[in-house]
């Protein structure tokens, strides 16, 4: 099976070398976001990874009502715009309403389907009618092969240029778990599959009014989902996790990120063979 989603011309995922989409969990302001995004450009240009860049203008399935959500749908955009022009990158966020679709669609590279908002027709047909690619996270709730349902709803709006991202399924509560298989499974939709390497060890809720996680095992994650064949892995990087406002006990270490990537490209090399040669016995 043939699959590959054009990103902004400049970037492809699918049958192809691994792409990497990365960024803070949040916009904390805009000299992060800048600052963030120019490390990121300078890594995997070195790496020669292709790269999106990602974070959210709005967090609004926050546990708590206290936490920080973010900018706001115009700083936001306002932001990842500045980023795309000044980095010559795609940028990718999350839509959450069907209003939210327009005005992100026109900064957008990416519309992103959050995991908790996956079945969300009306929200999926917007995101679909923009004719951009979309990527969509499973919902922890959902096993692989029920996503088949969530791409056709996409697919019936005319817009084939499908994303999916596994990132974990409820495994009791504030804990979530992987199903490796599930990647080869959803690629047989004809979608290019991206591994969310950080959200697979959060502990949703796990801080009580916060999630929790365990930074320590996404880059050992990421290295099994690029073995069975993953088109891209997504990570949230931050340059101090600890003081993050968002999915910091998850998030990845800016400064160790060169060395788990140069880690991940040799994975990756074993990885990627054609579809038909990893056949199921």
């Amino acid at each position: 099976m043939t699959y590959k989603v054009e990103i902004d011309g400049s970037v492809s995922i699918g049958n192809g070398p691994f792409a990497l989409i990365a960024g803070p969990c949040v916009i904390e302001s805009r000299s992060s976001a800048l600052g963030i995004a120019s490390a990121l450009k300078k890594v995997t240009d070195d790496l020669d990874i292709p790269f999106v860049f990602k974070a959210s203008y709005d967090k609004a399935n926050r546990t708590s009502i206290k936490s920080y959500r973010g900018p706001g749908i115009d700083t936001g955009l306002d932001i990842l715009a500045e980023v795309r022009n000044r980095f010559s990158v795609p940028v990718i966020s999350d839509v959450h309403s069907v209003s939210q679709v327009g005005p992100a669609a026109r900064i957008l590279d990416i519309i992103q389907i959050p995991a908790f908002l996956c079945r969300q027709t009306d929200l999926l047909l917007a995101a679909a009618r923009t004719e951009k690619p979309v990527n969509i996270k499973k919902g922890q709730f959902l096993a692989p092969w029920d996503m088949k349902h969530v791409v056709e709803k996409v697919r019936s709006a005319g817009n084939n240029r499908v994303l999916i991202t596994e990132r974990g399924t409820m495994f009791g509560y504030n804990n979530l778990v992987t199903d490796f298989r599930g990647i080869r499974i959803m690629q047989d939709f004809g979608c290019p599959v991206i591994f969310d390497a950080t959200h697979s060890v959060q502990l949703p809720g796990g801080a009580g009014g916060s999630s929790s996680g365990q930074r320590e095992f996404a880059p050992l994650l990421a290295r099994a989902a690029l073995a069975v064949g993953a088109d891209a892995i997504f990570m949230e990087v931050h340059p101090d996790p600890d003081n993050a406002l968002s999915d910091g006990p998850n998030s990845i270490r800016l400064d160790a990120l060169p060395a788990i990537l140069e880690d991940l490209l040799s994975i990756a090399s074993a990885g990627k063979r054609p579809l038909q040669d990893r056949g199921r016995s």
